[in-house]
């Protein structure tokens, strides 16, 4: 797991303000009910943005992280995985997430994954064209993995990502992908480079970047030693996403 309870979200360069935001329900083409989270900017820029999150799902990090991309203009949605499994409702520090993930399958994340992108572009997610993903180790791997998703998205950003569960992928991916990579993460630093290396053999458009030192989850308020990390980390999705739309 990521994200303790105590986590808080680096606060973004720009900010402005939340529109209206909240606890909401989508339904995969499956019919499978799934809990969510919205955030509407108040000065939308265009932008849009699923937040994948790590493996405890619809953690309190990733609803707040989307109120985040709100205020910096950017209308978001943060989703959860176990709809299928778990049901809908909230989940405490205590909840065992390990049987949940295993369940999971890539087509089953790809289309909650759609069902939050037909939001972002109807009347109320904000009708936005350019939109984004962004995840955090499962949720890492798998917004690199929504690049090959079919959904027309613009770019996908992942945090602490696996590449061997990416890897699978490079040959359908289409949307230019941003690696934020913990230096001192438990992957090893060579499988990044590798999996780097392999994305540009494979023409995929993609930026990596390496923190050095920094340690897995490292995008995190509370550790005040790597604001320097996570200010720079704000700056480059924010330019990314302007690039890209």
């Amino acid at each position: 797991m990521c994200y303790s309870d105590d986590a808080r979200v680096p606060l973004p360069p720009i900010s402005g303000g939340a529109a209206d935001q909240g606890d909401f329900e989508l339904t995969s083409a499956d019919g499978t009910r799934f809990a969510a989270h919205f955030a509407r900017a108040s000065k939308p820029t265009g932008a849009g943005m699923v937040v994948l999150p790590d493996v405890r799902g619809l953690h309190h990090f990733y609803k707040e992280l989307a109120q985040r991309f709100a205020e910096a203009g950017v209308d978001a949605v943060a989703i959860d995985y176990f709809g299928r499994t778990a049901g809908i409702g909230e989940r405490g520090e205590e909840f065992d997430y390990k049987p949940h993930v295993e369940q999971t399958t890539p087509e089953q994340i790809r289309a909650d994954v759609a069902a939050a992108v037909a939001y972002l572009k109807s009347k109320d997610g904000g009708a936005v064209d350019s939109i984004f993903t962004v995840g955090f180790c499962f949720g890492g791997s798998n917004s690199w993995n929504q690049s090959a998703g079919g959904h027309g998205l613009k770019g996908c950003i992942g945090f602490y990502g696996r590449p061997e569960r990416s890897e699978p992928f490079m040959s359908k991916m289409k949307a230019p992908l941003l690696m934020l990579i913990a230096g001192a993460d438990f992957t090893p630093q060579e499988a990044f480079h590798e999996f780097d290396k392999k994305l540009t053999e494979a023409g995929v458009p993609h930026e990596m970047h390496v923190y050095e030192g920094a340690p897995h989850s490292f995008f995190d308020r509370s550790f005040t030693q790597w604001k320097d990390a996570c200010d720079d980390a704000w700056r480059r999705m924010l330019a990314f996403i302007k690039k890209e739309s």
